[in-house]
């Protein structure tokens, strides 16, 4: 049974700043790559076994709360975009904001230690942790989280149906759990050895809506 707070951190109304950020679709809609539900779900699909997969197993291993510096070096390395790490930490910024308030604990000053703007992952990690879960539900937070968010701001960007949005992120099911229990199986591992799948269209995309954001005004910031 997943704990409280990885339902929390998973919920859209979580005032995490997740809202602004999409994940790389504004950038895909803006370049044609992604125009309807169908190819919305391949998006979703390769983002959850790349970017996903990194981002459930750092959330992971950041439950046992033991290695806050070497997973946040760890994590910067498997994020080559500068734009995907500014987003990861805004992300993790915004989100400790409220989770000081709703889990204070010295656990939280520690991770800040390592870095004022914790990655998104590794913060959710240590929330998991600190309410005494596991590391299956730090990992199924930020899996979900990664395919959820991109998915509402494809039906913000195209108007898309929702319940056929719905329906894609539930087709992904299978998907999630596969990456679910790689993240865990690694995470008991050392750092070095968490995975490290390799995204380079999402990072390219990343770093040209940067510049088209500089140029015009974009809808999400990332």
């Amino acid at each position: 049974m997943t704990g409280l707070a990885a339902l929390t951190l998973a919920d859209a109304r979580f005032p995490g700043g997740g809202h602004v950020h999409s994940g790389g679709v504004e950038e895909a809609v803006a370049r044609g790559l992604v125009t309807g539900p169908a190819d919305l779900a391949c998006f979703l699909s390769g983002r959850l076994r790349t970017a996903g997969l990194v981002s459930a197993a750092f959330a992971a291993a950041a439950v046992r709360a033991d290695a806050f510096a070497d997973l946040d070096a760890a994590l910067d390395a498997r994020t080559p975009s500068p734009a995907q790490r500014a987003a990861s930490r805004a992300q993790g910024r915004a989100t400790l904001r409220a989770a000081r308030l709703s889990w204070p604990s010295p656990v939280l000053d520690t991770l800040c230690v390592v870095h004022p703007r914790p990655h998104h992952a590794l913060l959710v990690g240590a929330v998991v942790g600190i309410d005494g879960g596991p590391p299956a539900d730090a990992a199924r937070c930020v899996a979900y989280l990664s395919v959820s968010g991109p998915a509402a701001a494809a039906i913000r960007l195209l108007g898309l149906d929702p319940f056929a949005v719905n329906a894609a992120i539930v087709g992904l099911g299978g998907t999630l759990r596969d990456v679910v229990d790689a993240a865990v199986g690694a995470a008991g591992g050392p750092v070095a050895d968490l995975p490290a799948p390799g995204a380079p269209v999402l990072d390219l995309m990343a770093q040209s809506h940067v510049v088209h954001h500089r140029e015009k005004v974009r809808l999400f910031a990332s």
